[in-house]
C-alpha cells in the first residue's frame, strides 16, 4: 500500500473510532458505563502518547488536512443522523461544538499568545445578549446577527486589552476576572437587558429556513429541530478550527509563540508585543461571541446566571485539559467536561469541584494536557524534511 494511502487509512480509522466513542457517550445511560468509558478514553490517549501513535495520527492529519477535516465533519454529521430523534443528545452535541468554538478562541489567546483570559463566559455572553437584542429589536438577518455577536465581543475585548497591555502574568489575569464579575453584575442591574430574569431569544432563521421547526425526513419520520443547530454548530467549529490552525502555522503564529515564550526577547528582536496581543485577544473573543450568538438562539433563553466566573473556569478547564495550544485537544476536552456531568447525575451539583480537581491533577501529573501541542517545526521556503 502506498505511503499516502496508509496515512489516509490511519486518519480515517482514527475518525471512525472517535465517532463511535462520541456516539457511545451520548447513547449510554448507565452511570458506571459512562465512568468506564471516560476512564477508557483517557487510558487510550495515554497509551497512544507512550507508543507514539498520537504523533503519527497528528502527522498524518496534518499531511492530509482537507481529507481529515472532510471525513471528520462527515462522521459527526453521521452521528447526528443516528441520533436524529434524540433532542437531548443533539442538544449536547451542538453545545459541545459551540463551546469548542469558544475555547478555540481561548486557545489563540492563552495557548498561542500567552494571554490568560478568565472572562471567556463574559465574551460568550456578549454574543448571546447581542443576538437577543438584535433579533428582537432590529430587522437584521439572523446570519448577520451571528457575525454581529462576534463583532460586539471583539469590540469590547479591544477596550479591555488596553489595561491588560500594561500588566503581566497574574495581574493581567485579575483584570479579566474582574471584568467577568462586573459583566454579570451589569446584566443583573440592567432592566433593559432583562435584569436577573433574563431575556427570551427567537429561534434562528436563515434564508427563510426556521431552525426551530422539526425536519421531515420521509413521510411519517421527523428529526429533532436540534439537528439544524448541530449542522450549523459543527460547521462553525470546523471553520474556527481551520482558522486557528492556519494562524498557528503562519508567520502570525510564529510571532504569537515569540510573544508567549519571552516578551523581552521578542521586543528586542523587533516584534511589536502590543500589536500581536491585541490581535490575539480580539480574534479570540470574536470566535467566542459568534458561538454565543448561535447558542442564545438555540437555547431560546439567556440570563446572567449563565455567564458566571464558574462558567469561565469551565472554558479554561477545557483548554487546559485538552492540551494548551492544541486545537484538537479542545474538542475532546469539551466532550468530556460537558457530557460527563450531564450523564453522571451524582456529580452534577459538584461539577465545579470536579473541574477544579481535574485542573489540579493535570497541572501536577500531566501539565501538557491530554493531547499536548507538538513543537513548532519551521523550515525556510524550498526546504523539505
Amino acid at each position: 500500500m502506498p505511503e499516502s494511502a496508509k496515512s489516509k487509512f490511519l486518519v480515517a480509522s482514527g475518525v471512525v473510532v472517535c465517532a463511535i466513542v462520541v456516539l457511545l457517550f451520548l447513547e449510554v445511560e448507565a452511570q458506571w458505563k459512562v465512568c468506564a468509558l471516560a476512564i477508557g478514553v483517557v487510558a487510550a490517549l495515554v497509551a497512544m502518547e507512550k507508543t507514539g501513535m498520537r504523533a503519527r495520527v497528528e502527522e498524518a492529519s496534518a499531511k492530509h488536512g482537507t481529507f481529515a477535516m472532510s471525513i471528520a465533519i462527515a462522521a459527526i454529521l453521521g452521528v447526528a443522523g443516528v441520533l436524529h430523534e434524540s433532542h437531548f443528545a443533539l442538544l449536547m452535541l451542538a453545545t459541545v461544538a459551540l463551546y469548542a468554538t469558544a475555547c478555540l478562541g481561548l486557545t489563540v489567546q492563552f495557548g498561542y499568545a500567552g494571554i490568560a483570559n478568565f472572562a471567556g463566559a463574559a465574551f460568550f455572553g456578549i454574543g448571546c445578549y447581542s443576538a437577543a437584542i438584535l433579533t428582537t429589536r432590529t430587522p437584521l438577518p439572523h446570519l448577520l446577527v451571528i457575525f454581529a455577536g462576534g463583532a460586539a465581543a471583539a469590540a469590547i475585548g479591544s477596550i479591555l486589552i488596553l489595561p491588560i497591555l500594561r500588566t503581566r502574568g497574574h495581574y493581567a489575569a485579575l483584570i479579566t476576572i474582574a471584568f467577568g464579575i462586573l459583566f454579570k453584575t451589569f446584566l443583573e442591574v440592567n432592566d433593559t437587558l432583562g435584569g436577573p430574569q433574563g431575556l427570551k431569544v427567537p429561534g434562528l432563521k436563515i434564508l427563510g429556513w426556521s431552525f426551530n421547526d422539526p425536519i421531515r425526513l420521509v413521510e411519517g419520520v421527523e428529526a429533532s429541530f436540534y439537528l439544524n443547530y448541530v449542522v450549523l454548530a459543527v460547521l462553525l467549529a470546523a471553520l474556527a478550527y481551520l482558522l486557528v490552525k492556519r494562524l498557528e502555522r503562519s508567520w502570525i503564529g510564529l510571532n504569537f509563540d515569540a510573544v508567549r515564550l519571552d516578551e523581552t526577547a521578542a521586543a528586542v528582536s523587533g516584534i511589536d508585543i502590543a500589536r500581536w496581543k491585541i490581535f490575539a485577544f480580539v480574534s479570540g473573543n470574536f470566535l467566542a461571541g459568534m458561538a454565543g450568538a448561535v447558542h442564545a438562539m438555540m437555547s431560546g433563553f439567556i440570563a446572567p446566571n449563565n455567564f458566571t466566573f464558574g462558567d469561565s473556569l469551565i472554558l479554561v478547564s477545557i483548554v487546559i485539559l485538552g492540551g494548551v495550544g492544541n486545537p484538537l485537544g479542545v474538542i475532546l476536552a469539551a466532550l468530556l467536561l460537558l457530557v460527563l456531568p450531564e450523564k453522571l447525575q451524582v456529580i452534577q451539583e459538584y461539577r465545579f469541584l470536579l473541574y477544579a480537581l481535574l485542573v489540579i491533577l493535570i497541572l501536577l501529573f500531566r501539565p501538557e494536557g491530554l493531547l499536548p501541542r507538538r513543537l513548532r517545526e519551521y523550515f525556510p521556503r524550498g526546504v523539505r524534511k
